[in-house]
């Protein structure tokens, strides 16, 4: 095996990596909660516009320094090397602001946490990295992040998605359920959409000393699906529609099916008794965009995003008029019945895969069951993503933590066109011979944990 695969060079403490900045929060997540040192090279040094790391991936590493005491960050004049020093986590009141850009043409799947040609990314994309380390401070955090919070959907997790898929995990494990202090929350003080951004999240997560282990492999079946619709500067009938196409779609399954449309105009909503103060509002991008969660009879929640595209098509370009001297580009936008049925069958595809956690979570609930108490944690997955087998050999290599991974074939439900499947699949993928569909490719992943403990808490 080549040395730029990502493999450490050597055997000491220090995790080496020469493949640049693949897996750069997990590594960074890695090296805090391990106590490892960190060192990159080889960051995008091809890159002869711009080599090293990105804007966004520098503003993450300020708000980690900001997190913690005691870190050091070197990084070479041309910016392809870095060394990072973990401290001790605290915690506490702190803000930051997010670099934002332009994710119009982004098209990059989020399983590749290089970045690639992508400029700038949502507040989401700070939370997903942040959810590890949040319970192991000196004290409760309280994140206020400015930027973009919608419309990033291909590329990073809205708020939304998180507080519905990420948060539930958390309880899971035993985060925010003693009466020490209040549970975790998400919450969005107001809308931005990309590209423009200006939105604001705040994030609290309470401290514990040490997390507790899960058992996740009983699926159970799907008793009632919830949603948002959010719109940004566009007519409210689009939510309204985006709810109706998905209701169309879902009630075909089961009738316990609630959409809510959240509106949001430029100028908001002033508070009582106030001639200042305003709540709500949004930025000054328009955006449309959907959050669907499923929950089942054994408390496993499913959820599946999507925001509207703006993609301009080869077509697009002959109707490109000229007026005083100024191009106009007609755009290719995506209508809100598109939206709703597309988001309705991406939350049908989550619920076939059979896990008990999205895909998308799938790296942060098996880098959670290695902080857990020297006891066996398993949890049903659905087929692994690609970043979920470079995090489990991060995992072994940085807490020394293997996990024993089971194929296991089920079998859900009846074949008695129930309309989950897509109408171009084949048949003999999903049904057994039988006439009951399939779980197939679901994995229980199973290790034991190496008792992570929070130092950093004040012992009482």
């Amino acid at each position: 095996m080549s040395a730029t695969t990502g493999k450490p060079t050597t055997k000491s403490n220090t995790l080496k990596f020469n493949d640049g900045a693949t897996q750069f929060r997990q590594r960074l997540i890695t090296s805090l909660l391990s106590h490892r040192p960190l060192l990159l090279r080889n960051i995008r040094p091809d890159d002869i516009y711009a080599p090293g790391l990105r804007e966004y991936e520098a503003s993450f590493l300020r708000l980690l320094d900001r997190m913690t005491n005691g870190t050091k960050i070197e990084i070479n004049a041309t910016g392809t090397q870095l060394r990072f020093k973990p401290g001790v986590l605290l915690g506490g009141e702190i803000e930051h602001v997010c670099p934002v850009g332009d994710h119009e043409h982004n098209r990059e799947s989020n399983s590749n946490d290089d970045g690639g040609t992508i400029a700038k990314r949502s507040a989401g994309w700070y939370l997903e990295g942040i959810f590890p380390l949040a319970p192991f401070g000196k004290e409760p955090l309280h994140l206020t992040l400015h930027g973009i919070t919608d419309g990033t959907s291909d590329t990073d997790p809205s708020p939304d998605y998180l507080s519905s898929s990420f948060l539930p995990l958390y309880v899971k494990f035993g985060i925010g359920t003693n009466d020490d202090y209040p549970p975790a929350s998400i919450t969005v003080i107001k809308r931005g959409a990309a590209p423009g951004g200006g939105g604001t999240v705040r994030f609290y997560c309470p401290i514990v000393k040490e997390i507790g282990s899960i058992d996740l492999v009983e699926f159970g079946k799907v008793k009632r699906v919830r949603g948002t619709a959010v719109s940004c500067r566009i007519p409210p009938s689009s939510a309204a529609r985006v709810a109706h196409s998905c209701k169309g779609v879902m009630h075909r399954l089961l009738p316990d099916v609630w959409i809510h449309t959240d509106v949001h105009t430029s100028s908001g909503k002033k508070r009582k008794g106030t001639d200042q103060q305003q709540i709500g509002g949004c930025g000054p991008s328009p955006g449309l965009s959907v959050i669907l969660t499923a929950t089942t009879t054994e408390g496993i929640c499913l959820s599946a995003e999507c925001s509207m595209k703006k993609n301009k098509s080869n077509s697009d370009i002959a109707n490109t008029a000229y007026a005083n001297k100024q191009i106009i580009e007609r755009k290719k936008i995506e209508l809100p019945e598109e939206l709703g049925q597309r988001s309705a069958t991406l939350l049908l595809q989550e619920i076939l895969r059979g896990g008990c956690i999205d895909t998308h979570a799938q790296s942060f609930a098996l880098l959670m069951m290695c902080l857990t108490p020297e006891d066996v944690s398993r949890i049903r997955l659905g087929p692994l993503s690609r970043y979920t087998v470079v995090t489990l050999r991060l995992l072994k290599e940085a807490f020394g933590v293997e996990f024993k991974l089971k194929m296991e074939e089920g079998e859900r439900g009846s074949g008695g066109g129930d309309g989950s499947g897509s109408e171009g699949e084949d048949e003999e993928e999903f049904y057994g011979e039988n006439g009951k569909r399939r779980v197939g490719g679901t994995v229980v992943c199973s290790c034991l944990g190496i008792g992570y403990r929070n130092m950093a808490r004040a012992s009482t």
